[in-house]
């Protein structure tokens, strides 16, 4: 019993915790370290990339003096030679290989139309051709030596029977002399006799031209005959040709007008019948800006005069442009007159039909007393620093050497260094230099 309660007591003993895994409290502390690492990263990440906001102003180029204003004008970008490639025949398109926006080279085949009549008749002109000239061959070699002989021969025979017929002749007249033949026999021997001289002159005629050829004449007739086959053939291989359409120069394919199975002729019938072209396209490497420009400010603008060129749809991006045309006349209902604006530089950013600015920068010119009219950009004085200003270019602040005019009541004049687009830091901090990232206020 004794026993028993004593196994019943509790032990007070105190035990020993069990050991922390060492593995453990090391995944713990690297835990908290690399936590601790990556938000002070970012923490140096966000200070040293925040971009300050600035504001900015885009320059203008005009002009304050006897130039006038240039003129900022809104139209359409335009592809300076637009071509509609047509078919030369017609027939149903069997082969189609390019898509709206391909680049394609000059000479690259872009349609193929089915010509199993065009071959067809290549070969019919062919066979012609090939008769003519076996004809011609034979007329020119004139006849062969076999052929002389069996001339010979056959008048060798004729004047062979020509002279018995003239002594059977001879012989029948003397009996009709003596009484014993009638008068009838003479005639019919006589008769027999002209025959055969008669026979005997063709065959020696015959002999004659198996001897001397053909005539001159016939041989220049066949000649003739022969060319004119021979421009049949031409014609027809050109036909054949031409039902594979290749591309008449280096572009971009702006439209694709037909497709497989559909009939396409020399002339347009309309969009539910043949078609008359097959895809348009252009070099998009030779692009315009065509301009309606009012009368007021059309004497502003001289012949090659440039300008900077942008886009609705990338305002950051500016062109250099010149005035390549200017139309010979004036529109009486717009009261305006066309000018096209070559683009020097265009890139694949740039499409035709598409909204497009264009800035004229104009020329200065000397005004009386020898001084020069004032310079075509003013900026505001707080934008100029040390000789230099600072654009936003693909949102970095970019450094920019000018040379600055006098002050006026608007700003500064600046004489060189810009030429009107830029986007203009107009009061740059203290410590932006060259290359520092900015983000432009709005945007």
């Amino acid at each position: 019993m004794d026993t028993e309660l004593k196994s019943l007591k509790i032990d007070r003993t105190p035990r020993r915790a069990p050991e922390q895994s060492k593995w453990a409290r090391r995944w713990i502390i690297g835990g908290v370290a690399l936590f601790l690492l990556l938000g002070t990263a970012r923490l140096g990440y966000n200070v040293l990339s925040a971009a300050p906001e600035v504001e900015t102003l885009r320059v203008r180029a005009s002009t304050a003096g006897p130039g006038g204003n240039a003129a900022l004008v809104l139209n359409y970008i335009v592809a300076h030679h637009k071509i509609e490639v047509a078919a030369k025949v017609i027939g149903k398109v069997a082969w189609i290989g390019v898509e709206k926006a391909d680049r394609v080279r000059q000479g690259q085949v872009l349609v193929r139309l089915e010509d199993d009549e065009y071959r067809a008749q290549v070969q019919q002109a062919q066979g012609q051709l090939a008769n003519l000239q076996a004809r011609l061959l034979q007329l020119e070699h004139g006849s062969r030596p076999e052929e002389i002989e069996v001339a010979k021969a056959n008048l060798g025979v004729a004047q062979a029977d020509m002279e018995n017929a003239r002594v059977n002749l001879e012989r029948v007249k003397k009996l009709v002399t003596e009484g014993v033949l009638a008068q009838q026999a003479l005639d019919d021997a006589q008769a027999r006799y002209d025959g055969q001289v008669a026979r005997v002159a063709s065959l020696q005629k015959t002999h004659d031209l198996a001897r001397i050829g053909p005539r001159q004449e016939e041989i220049d007739s066949v000649r003739g005959q022969v060319e004119q086959a021979r421009g049949a053939v031409a014609f027809a291989e050109t036909q054949l040709a031409n039902t594979v359409i290749r591309a008449p120069v280096t572009g971009t394919i702006l439209e694709r007008a037909v497709e497989k199975g559909e009939f396409v002729t020399t002339s347009f019938v309309g969009d539910r019948g043949a078609k008359g072209y097959v895809v348009s396209l252009a070099d998009l490497n030779d692009l315009q800006v065509e301009l309606d420009i009012a009368q007021n400010d059309f004497a502003k603008l001289q012949p090659h005069q440039k300008g900077i060129v942008t886009t609705d749809a990338f305002p950051d991006r500016k062109y250099e442009g010149v005035i390549f045309e200017i139309s010979p006349e004036a529109n009486r209902q717009k009261a305006t007159v066309q000018v096209k604006v070559k683009i020097l530089k265009p890139d694949e950013f740039l499409r035709p039909e598409m909204n497009a600015s264009v800035a004229f920068i104009a020329e200065e010119k000397p005004v009386a007393g020898g001084s020069a009219a004032s310079h075509a950009i003013v900026v505001p004085a707080s934008a100029v620093r040390n000789d230099s200003v600072f654009v936003v270019l693909g949102g970095r602040a970019v450094r920019r050497p000018v040379k600055a005019g006098s002050a006026t009541a608007h700003g500064v004049a600046i004489l060189q260094g810009l030429i009107g687009g830029e986007d203009l830091i107009v009061s740059p901090p203290a410590d932006l230099k060259d290359g520092d990232r900015v983000h432009a206020k709005g945007q």
